[in-house]
């Protein structure tokens, strides 16, 4: 009889083959270490990815040997940096992992500049790229400004869900908050369907589970929609009241990223809009820039560039 590995350890043991194929390609003097006379193993040692990482020698050989060993998601942060993974290999490291990447600033890849140049071009409408998770994976000035602040909001928090049931500016901006926050729950229950395994869904779940008795009732009730257009009203700080028809425009697959736009359905609402973009300019100009990461500037980790600085 023919006996299945559970997939636990299909998992390890293909963590465990990518880990030394990415350690092997890897020569010392790319990660600033001396190569040395006797250097029989090719690529980095197990014990110079060790030192990079700050990690154990001999947890770090357990990892790659396929034991049965606990990792958090920041020594896979770190075993990333130290390995020189593209955005690729990141993620295909952290599903391997079935761990949530704990940076999610990190460019997204079907946020093309063509598509960050066509956000600043709807200008004054507001306009944003989303996934299904309603993670706000970009997003032209006059959004930045529509809700809440995003660009204040650290970019883990730039999901509107977290938003809606967690943001006082974002919540005040509804005109009819708790049937909105109703709708938004259902369809996020209905898009959950397809990703009931994915790590990045049940955290984000489990995270505004703990926060949000408002969402908990919510998501009892198993309300399920589908995504559509509406019309909506938008009390902005700024500008005031906003007509505005909510449009999607898909990019792929309809479970994947979308363009969401926020049209004026009338000329007041119009003219509000292209208040609001000024203003938001006049703000970006501003506004310093934040200082950077002293992580970024390591030799051993390579660039990440936040996907919302639009």
């Amino acid at each position: 009889m023919t006996t299945v590995a559970p997939e636990s350890d299909v998992r390890r043991h293909e963590l465990a083959d990518f880990l030394r194929s990415r350690r092997e390609r890897i020569t010392p003097e790319q990660v600033g270490l001396p190569r040395g006379r006797r250097r029989r193993t090719p690529g980095l040692r197990r014990e110079e990815v060790a030192q990079l990482s700050a990690v154990g020698v001999t947890w770090y050989t357990w990892l790659e040997q396929a034991r049965e060993i606990q990792v958090s998601p920041q020594v896979l942060d770190a075993l990333a940096r130290a390995l020189l993974l593209d955005a690729t290999e990141r993620r295909h490291l952290f599903s391997l992992a079935g761990t949530l990447d704990p940076t999610p600033h990190a460019t997204c890849p079907s946020v093309t500049p063509a598509l960050r140049a066509m956000l600043d071009q709807l200008g004054p409408i507001p306009a944003c790229i989303q996934n299904s998770r309603y993670d706000i994976l970009a997003y032209n000035a006059t959004y930045g400004r529509l809700l809440c602040d995003l660009d204040a909001l650290a970019p883990e928090d730039r999901n509107c869900l977290w938003l809606a049931f967690t943001d006082a500016d974002w919540r005040a901006s509804m005109v009819d908050v708790a049937e909105v926050n109703r709708t938004i729950v259902a369809k996020f229950r209905a898009a959950m369907a397809e990703h009931l395994a994915e790590p990045a869904w049940k955290a984000l779940l489990a995270r505004l589970e703990a926060r949000s008795p408002e969402f908990r009732e919510l998501w009892a009730r198993h309300e399920v929609l589908g995504v559509g257009a509406k019309t909506k009203y938008v009390r902005n700080a700024h500008v005031g009241l906003l007509h505005l028809e909510h449009t999607n425009l898909w990019l792929g697959p309809a479970a994947g990223p979308r363009l969401v736009t926020m049209v004026p359905v009338d000329e007041e609402s119009r003219a509000r809009l292209e208040r609001l973009a000024r203003l938001a300019r006049l703000d970006h100009r501003e506004r310093p820039e934040p200082p950077e990461p002293e992580s970024r500037r390591s030799p051993q980790a390579p660039e990440l560039r936040t996907p919302a600085a639009v």
